[in-house]
């Protein structure tokens, strides 16, 4: 006569199966190089006077392994796909050029994510920013009508809803910083050198391309991996 297992031993296989097919599918979560050190493959450009791929004051180069960003010009690099659910890891470092009209002051740039496929390339799209400027890395933009609920203190700037990072960790000038970004579903987090210092939820874009930013300041960007998120 056939004997069925115990319920608790048919729960314990079931569990069981259940996690060799998570491990399997963190396995396959590999991470995904966005910039591969030797070109700008899977990216173009825009500024915001010369358009789409039209560069003529070099203002995008690759060198030694890394972006660099004159500043000259406002704009971005932008990935031509798009991506939803990760955490996206960057280091930059600030080189020492300024141009008008940020010649003085913070030296700013940005991580821009969730740019929508059907948004236009301007300045500055439709996006969620993770902050890039000297004492302010990890602040929120919502930009182009986007939004975001985060318990951190918040305020209406440049008709944009910016939230304040918590704390101040960036590195001094000159020493390579790790940003990273958590975008989950309708949640974001940001940190930088290893230090949660913003998060979000209920955000109102949660899909789109990634940007790094051209905006007064002379800047480098390395190791820009994203490693999608289960």
């Amino acid at each position: 006569m056939f004997s069925y297992p115990p319920l608790r031993t048919s729960v314990a296989v079931l569990l069981l199966f259940g996690a060799i097919a998570s491990l399997a599918r963190a396995a396959d979560a590999a991470p995904v190089v966005l910039f591969n050190g030797k070109d700008l493959s899977g990216w173009y450009s825009f500024l915001e006077k010369h358009g789409r791929d039209q560069d003529p004051n070099g203002n995008f180069k690759v060198e030694d392994g890394a972006v660099h960003i004159l500043g000259q010009d406002f704009g971005y690099i932008a990935t031509e796909k798009s991506y939803e659910n990760f955490t996206l890891t960057v280091e930059f470092k600030w080189g020492e050029k300024q141009f008008a009209p940020r010649a003085t002051g913070k030296r700013d740039s940005g991580i821009l994510y969730h740019f929508p496929e059907d948004a236009p390339d301007k300045v500055w799209p439709k996006s969620l920013e993770c902050q890039v400027q000297e004492t302010d890395t990890g602040d929120v933009w919502c930009i182009g009508g986007t939004t975001v609920e985060s318990p951190n203190r918040s305020a209406i700037e440049w008709n944009q809803l910016r939230v304040f990072r918590t704390a101040d960790f960036e590195k001094p000038h000159g020493e390579w910083n790790t940003v990273t970004v958590v975008a989950r579903g309708d949640t974001i987090e940001h940190y930088v050198n290893g230090h949660l210092v913003n998060s979000g939820t209920k955000a109102t874009v949660t899909r789109g391309r990634i940007l790094l930013q051209s905006e007064g300041a002379e800047i480098y960007y390395r190791r820009v991996e994203l490693t999608p998120l289960p």
